[in-house]
């Protein structure tokens, strides 16, 4: 049993880093092209401490914020379909 579960997450751990590495070459050739980055409107919000444990949020404004157009993040930028998903960006 041990010996099936380690193969699977083999199998699996070399699933993950082949797309990876596709998601990664189709990104590059993409930038190039001027195509693999995009923007994605977001509301961002402060979070304030106040006394007694409580915590004040307040509305900072919608800003664009750079995305990936890929599967992962590349160059420290979200992908696109997840900062579509998460609009709303909460700072503390």
């Amino acid at each position: 049993m041990k010996r099936v579960l380690l193969l699977a997450v083999r199998y699996f751990l070399g699933f993950v880093l082949i797309v990876y590495a596709a998601d990664w070459v189709v990104w590059h050739i993409r930038a190039e092209r001027q195509t693999g980055l995009g923007s994605v409107q977001v509301d961002q919000f402060l979070g304030t401490p106040l006394k007694g444990q409580k915590e004040e949020y307040d509305f900072m404004g919608t800003v664009q914020e750079q995305c990936a157009r890929s599967i992962f993040p590349h160059d420290s930028n979200s992908p696109c379909w997840w900062l579509s998903r998460h609009r709303t960006q909460w700072e503390k």
